[in-house]
């Protein structure tokens, strides 16, 4: 006898079957992506001397590894256990948590080195970046607690959701767009400052990194709040880890440009690398 089924069963169905594919796509491009630059990265990882920028570099490029285990772990094993769902979304949001938080790491201590670390500078931009991570975990953990996990009532279709929107989830990402805004705001106020005074290769690397990645970063959390406000079941979380993921490639990609372009303007045989701390003084004008 056929089983009929209720629309919301059949959305709900189809929206985790999207979440399924996204993520799989998602950890197909991000092995693809660390095999093309697998030299790249080697060659960066041997010969650099070690920096608290390096432990950055290596906590957001192997951090998505664990990531996408669990997500795809969760996604294809059937499990019945809505506690067992809650427990690795849990582990899941830690590690994302981790990666975006080091992704935006790498381009505060940027912003910084344009403005040759002043005082003010640093101290704001690393007040407000604490202030919005533990804003965000905050409202990232104390939301899903309280929303109940389920599985699909079909048949063959695996993986959880959450029953209940949790629509409060766009706030990390307003704080996240706040944040960049910001330090957005501070990149092009000191490159317009300094455009005519500097001729660094470096520093011109510098800056179109930095507008890039906070535009991108800009888009995506935009995507993301008017997903959690307009979407439901899978649909809702499949942009999340998706930005975070996109901007970890950005984050470790551009350090691996901005390494290669400073150890090829001090020669092939340079072994040591200015840390991004220090680029104020190569890049800044004179």
């Amino acid at each position: 006898m056929q089983m009929v089924y209720s629309a919301d069963n059949a959305a709900a169905a189809r929206s985790l079957q999207v979440y399924t594919y996204l993520y799989t796509s998602m950890a197909t491009f991000w092995v693809y992506d660390y095999t093309c630059s697998l030299h790249q990265e080697w060659t960066f990882l041997l010969l650099s001397r070690w920096s608290k920028v390096k432990g950055l570099y290596i906590i957001a490029r192997y951090v998505p590894f664990i990531l996408f285990a669990g997500h795809l772990y969760m996604n294809f094993i059937p499990n019945e256990n809505s506690d067992k769902c809650q427990l690795l979304n849990n582990i899941c949001s830690c590690f994302s948590m981790i990666s975006v938080s080091c992704s935006e790491c790498f381009f505060v201590l940027r912003t910084c080195a344009l403005w040759n670390n002043n005082r003010i500078v640093v101290v704001t931009a690393v007040v407000t970046f604490l202030a919005v991570v533990v804003s965000s975990i905050g409202f990232a953990f104390g939301t899903t607690a309280t929303a109940p996990w389920t599985t699909s009532a079909i048949p063959g279709i695996t993986g959880c959701y959450q029953t209940s929107a949790v629509v409060q989830l766009f706030i990390p990402f307003l704080l996240l767009i706040g944040l960049e805004f910001g330090l957005m705001s501070l990149t092009l106020i000191r490159a317009i400052q300094s455009w005519r005074s500097t001729n660094s290769r470096i520093y011109t690397v510098l800056v179109k990194h930095n507008i890039f990645y906070y535009a991108c970063g800009l888009f995506f959390s935009g995507v993301n709040v008017l997903t959690l406000l307009l979407f439901h079941y899978g649909y809702q979380a499949m942009f999340q880890d998706f930005q975070f993921i996109v901007l970890a490639i950005l984050a470790t990609r551009m350090h691996l440009h901005l390494w290669h372009t400073d150890r090829h303007a001090h020669g092939s045989s340079a072994l040591v690398f200015i840390p991004l701390s220090d680029i104020s003084s190569a890049g800044s004008p004179t």
